[in-house]
């Protein structure tokens, strides 16, 4: 356990950061899912519009440091070959 009161506040500070990404990536997940659900359904028109709030949601995540930059554009990338490929 931390004793200074600088290490005791960036610690509470890092469990509610934590907390913050954890649940920027668990949405993430849960839209790239439905997407790929859309895809195995062959629903291109409603998974085109997934794609869109996909793009947002990568690109705010790269913004905030939480993925990588270039992890969101690579992830942009392979969806968008997936839809390609099942269009």
């Amino acid at each position: 356990m931390p004793r200074r009161k600088t290490s005791i506040k960036r610690t509470r500070q890092d469990k509610k950061k934590h907390l913050q990404n954890l649940k920027i990536k668990q949405q993430l997940k849960k839209t790239i899912k439905q997407f790929q659900g859309l895809l195995a359904a062959k629903d291109t028109a409603e998974a085109k519009k997934i794609l869109v709030q996909i793009f947002s949601q990568l690109d705010k995540a790269a913004k905030k440091k939480t993925i990588h930059p270039a992890t969101a554009n690579r992830k942009k990338s392979r969806l968008m070959k997936r839809l390609a490929k099942s269009a």
